[in-house]
C-alpha cells in the first residue's frame, strides 16, 4: 500500500490468513482456511457460498461473534489499523454497532418480541452514549424514516410480530446503523423475502454503500449479489476458491465450483425447460370455484380469499405466485381441507371435498398430500429416515417399519436417495436431504397431487435446482400434479405449465406460463417481473476495482 493512499482508497477492513477451528487439542477441527479478504469504504463485498462454506463464521468474526469454543488467528485482522485479535469482549462491546453493523437474516428472531421496535432501535444508541433519554425516541423515528418504513412513528410504538417481514427487516437495519457504523455486515438480508421487497432492501441496501458505508453481503442469492456487489469472493468448505470484480465473476466465471452455483440460479427471464408432462391434458384432478375466505378483526376484519378459482390436471404443475398476505398459503390450506371456505367449493377426483366433513373425506385424504417449507419442524426429531417415510404407509412403529423398508427404499430412489441413509435423523440431513425425505413420504400414499408451499425457498441455489429436479421427475414418470406456490419468479417458471399471479386475496392473471412471464396483461404481474433481478452486472465507474 502506497504510503499517500487517502482513506477513502485505503482499505477498512484487512484479512489475511483467517482460521477459524473448534474443538481441543487433536479434537480440534478447522472449518475456514486461510481466508483473505479487503473491503474499503463505499464498495459492497460480496461473500458467496452455499450453507456450510464458512461464509457466515468469517462475517460475524469481524463483528467479534465467532461463537463459544472458536479459535480464530490470523496473520492480519485489521479494522481500519486496529488489531482485532487484541481486543478483549469490553473492547468489542464499545466497538460492534459504533464502527462495524451487523443485519442477521432472520429480524423476527434478531428482535426482541417483548420490546416495541423503537426501544429495540434506542437501546443501540444508549449503549454508544448517543443523545439523551428524551431525544432518542425521536431519532428512532427519524432512522425508521430513513430506511424508508412507512409510518414510521406508528411503527417505533408496535411489537416485532406486528409489521410485515419486509418491515421488520428495514428496522432491523435501522437498529444496525443506529451508531452510524463505517461497516455494515449483512448476512443473507433478503433471504425468503418477497421479489419487490427484496428489490427494497437491496435498493436501501445500496444507498448506504453509496453513502460512504463499506458493506459485506453474505448471500447465497446471485440475483442479490448481482444487483448489490463492486466485487465477489467464492466460499466452498471454508475456503474463498474464486474472487474478483463482480462483473467479471458472474459474466466469467474461471472456478467450476463458481459456474455450478450460476447454471443453478433459476431465472423468470429463461423459458421453460420442455417436459414430458401432459401441460394441461390430463383428467382434471382438482377444481376450485370461487373461494372466499374471511377472518374477524378490528375494521371488518380480512378478506384472505375473495372469489378465487383453479383447475389442476393430472401430470400438471400449475404455479401459485404472490407475496405474503396475498391469501396463497390460505388457498393452500383450503385445498388441502386443513380450513372451510366461507363460499365456494373445492373438489377432489370429481369428488366433493370441501364442507365434505373429515370423515368422508377419509377416502380421499391420501390422495392429496403437503410439502412444507421447512420439513425439519414437520419431523420427528428421534425418528429415522426410514420411520419417518414408513409412516406414511401406515407403519406405526420401528418393526412395521422395517417390514416396508423394501418400499421405503423405492420412494427414496424416486427422490435421488440411496438406503445408506435409513438409520440417519432429521438433524444429520442436510437441507435439500430433507427436503427430500419430505417429498418422498408426501409420496408414500400415491397421491394424485402434492400441494408444494414454498418447498425450496429457504435452500441454496445448487440445492434448490437438484429439489426442483426432484418435482419434475415426479411428476412426468407418476403423472402426480403439482400445485405449486412461490413467491420467486425463477423457480415458478422453471416448473410451471400454467399460472396464478395472486394479490391481496385474488387471482389478477392466469395462463400457460409462457404467455404470463413474456406477455403479461395485469399491471401488477409486470411490476413484480420488473422486481426481479437477474444474474447480471450493470456497468459502475467502481466495479473494476481490484479484487
Amino acid at each position: 500500500m502506497k504510503p499517500d493512499t487517502t482513506r477513502a482508497e485505503r482499505a477498512l477492513v484487512t484479512v489475511e490468513d483467517l482460521r477459524i477451528s473448534f474443538g481441543r487439542g487433536s479434537r480440534r477441527t478447522e472449518v475456514v482456511h486461510g481466508v483473505d479478504l479487503t473491503l474499503r469504504a463505499g464498495e459492497c463485498l460480496a461473500l458467496v457460498g452455499e450453507s456450510g462454506s464458512g461464509k457466515t463464521l468469517t462475517g460475524r468474526t469481524l463483528a467479534g461473534l465467532t461463537g463459544p469454543g472458536a479459535t480464530v488467528t490470523a496473520r492480519t485482522l485489521d479494522f481500519d489499523g486496529r488489531d482485532l485479535t487484541a481486543l478483549d469482549e469490553r473492547a468489542w462491546r464499545r466497538l460492534r454497532g459504533a464502527e462495524i453493523g451487523l443485519v442477521l437474516q432472520d429480524a423476527l428472531v434478531s428482535l426482541d418480541p417483548l420490546r416495541r421496535v423503537g426501544a429495540e432501535i434506542e437501546e443501540s444508541l444508549a449503549n454508544h452514549g448517543i443523545g439523551t433519554r428524551r431525544d432518542r425516541p425521536d431519532r428512532a423515528v427519524e432512522l425508521l424514516r430513513e430506511v424508508a418504513v412507512p409510518a414510521p412513528e406508528r411503527r417505533a410504538r408496535q411489537f416485532p410480530h406486528q409489521l410485515s417481514g419486509g418491515q421488520r427487516q428495514r428496522a432491523l437495519i435501522a437498529s444496525a446503523l443506529a451508531a452510524g457504523p463505517r461497516v455494515l455486515i449483512a448476512d443473507e438480508p433478503t433471504t425468503a423475502l418477497d421479489t419487490t421487497v427484496q428489490a427494497q432492501i437491496l435498493d436501501l441496501l445500496a444507498a448506504r454503500r453509496d453513502a460512504g458505508t463499506a458493506l459485506l453481503l453474505i448471500s447465497h442469492d446471485l440475483a442479490a449479489v448481482a444487483r448489490l456487489a463492486d466485487r465477489i469472493a467464492v466460499m466452498r468448505d471454508g475456503r474463498i476458491v474464486e474472487s474478483g470484480p463482480a462483473a467479471k465473476v458472474l459474466a466469467a466465471p474461471a472456478h467450476p465450483y463458481t459456474r455450478r452455483l450460476l447454471d443453478a440460479v433459476p431465472d423468470a427471464r429463461a423459458a421453460r425447460r420442455p417436459s414430458a408432462g401432459s401441460g394441461g391434458a390430463g383428467t382434471e384432478v382438482l377444481r376450485a370455484d370461487g373461494l372466499v375466505k374471511r377472518y374477524a378483526g378490528p375494521g371488518g376484519g380480512t378478506t384472505a380469499l375473495d372469489g378465487v378459482s383453479c383447475v389442476l390436471h393430472a401430470g400438471e404443475t400449475l404455479g401459485v405466485l404472490g407475496e405474503s398476505g396475498s391469501g396463497k398459503s390460505t388457498l393452500a390450506r383450503i385445498v388441502l381441507g386443513l380450513t372451510e371456505p366461507d363460499q365456494g367449493s373445492v373438489t377432489l377426483l370429481g369428488r366433493p371435498w370441501s364442507g365434505a366433513g373429515e370423515r368422508s373425506r377419509a377416502a380421499l385424504r391420501g390422495r392429496i398430500q403437503l410439502v412444507q417449507q421447512d420439513p425439519l419442524s414437520s419431523f420427528d426429531p428421534r425418528w429415522t429416515v426410514e420411520r419417518i417415510v414408513a409412516e406414511a404407509l401406515g407403519a406405526g412403529g420401528r418393526r412395521a417399519a422395517r417390514r416396508h423398508r423394501e418400499r421405503v427404499v423405492e420412494l427414496l430412489g424416486l427422490v435421488g436417495m440411496g438406503p445408506e441413509l435409513l438409520d440417519r435423523g432429521p438433524r444429520g440431513l442436510s437441507g435439500g436431504q430433507r427436503q427430500r425425505v419430505a417429498v418422498a413420504r408426501a409420496l408414500a400414499p400415491e397421491p394424485d397431487v402434492l400441494v408444494c408451499d414454498e418447498p425450496v425457498s429457504a435452500l441454496d441455489v445448487s440445492v434448490q435446482a437438484q429439489v426442483l429436479e426432484v418435482f419434475e421427475r415426479v411428476r412426468e414418470q407418476l403423472g402426480v400434479a403439482l400445485l405449486f406456490i412461490s413467491h420467486d419468479l425463477g423457480v415458478v417458471r422453471r416448473v410451471s405449465d400454467r399460472v396464478a399471479v395472486m394479490r391481496a386475496g385474488g387471482v389478477v392473471e392466469t395462463g400457460p406460463s409462457e404467455q404470463v412471464f413474456t406477455r403479461p396483461e395485469h399491471p401488477w404481474t409486470r411490476e413484480l417481473l420488473g422486481a426481479a433481478t437477474p444474474v447480471a452486472v450493470p456497468d459502475r465507474q467502481d466495479a473494476g476495482r481490484p479484487a
